[in-house]
């Protein structure tokens, strides 16, 4: 067995302009037998030259034959990783001290935990995309299980991935990533953890998310076109996740 305990998994493109300090943020929170896995989707900036340059046994990078897109890169991430907890990570972001063991001691009781973001600058919750007020997670919410699902449905429930890690054992439902996901690979970890009754939210903020013109994913409205796409998949995403339960029970 491996004796990694933690492993980080990011996917990267194009993330020279922001990455060293994120990497910085990681590093210090990761002991010696640790690791950050990196998936690039095929950048053409400096990125694989920047994390080259930290010469740190316990960054792992790989290339991808192809462009997969950030959900498939991440999917690419979660396979490779060796360890018993695997902590998600944006390229952009700053982690706050505490965030690896804080979930880490949330997966003592669940396969999935998530926490808070807020923005790097202000420090302040983002606002959500529907209801434009303070989004935010409450540990009171955690076994809200069936309602947590219909807030995923609805979009009104912050789980990001950037704020998320998961148990190993829970990769046996998670992977493979389903083939019609396009986007949102933290929404379907968040279903699958809901269906199986195994998620805890926390109170505390995990993620100091840098807010900028090329972030992946946005709070920003959406158009009601790719909104009832993004509805229909989520369902789709609930189905395949009972199933999958089943088929593991």
């Amino acid at each position: 067995m491996s004796s990694v305990r933690v492993s980080v998994c990011m996917a990267t493109y194009n993330g020279a302009k922001y990455l060293a300090e994120q990497v910085d943020s990681i590093l210090s929170q990761l002991t010696e037998a640790d690791e950050l896995v990196v998936i690039d989707d095929g950048s053409t900036d400096e990125t694989l030259a920047m994390l080259e340059s930290f010469g740190d046994p316990r960054i792992s990078v790989r290339r991808t034959a192809r462009n997969l897109g950030y959900v498939g890169a991440f999917g690419e991430a979660l396979s490779a990783a060796r360890g018993e907890y695997l902590v998600l990570s944006d390229q952009d972001d700053i982690w706050p001290q505490g965030r690896v063991e804080a979930l880490v001691a949330a997966l003592g009781e669940a396969e999935v935990a998530v926490g808070n973001v807020v923005d790097l600058e202000h420090r302040r919750p983002l606002p959500s995309p529907v209801r434009r007020r303070p989004w935010h997670l409450s540990s009171s919410t955690s076994r809200q299980h069936r309602r947590n699902l219909l807030r995923i449905w609805a979009g009104v429930i912050p789980y990001f991935g950037s704020a998320m890690a998961l148990r190993r054992s829970a990769l046996e439902r998670v992977l493979p990533l389903p083939a019609y996901l396009g986007e949102s690979h933290d929404l379907w970890i968040a279903t699958v953890a809901n269906v199986d009754r195994s998620i805890r939210h926390l109170d505390e903020v995990v993620v100091w998310r840098r807010l900028h013109d090329t972030n992946a994913s946005t709070s920003r409205p959406r158009a009601i076109g790719p909104v009832l796409r993004a509805r229909v998949m989520l369902l789709r995403l609930a189905l395949e996740a009972r199933r999958r339960r089943s088929r593991t029970q």
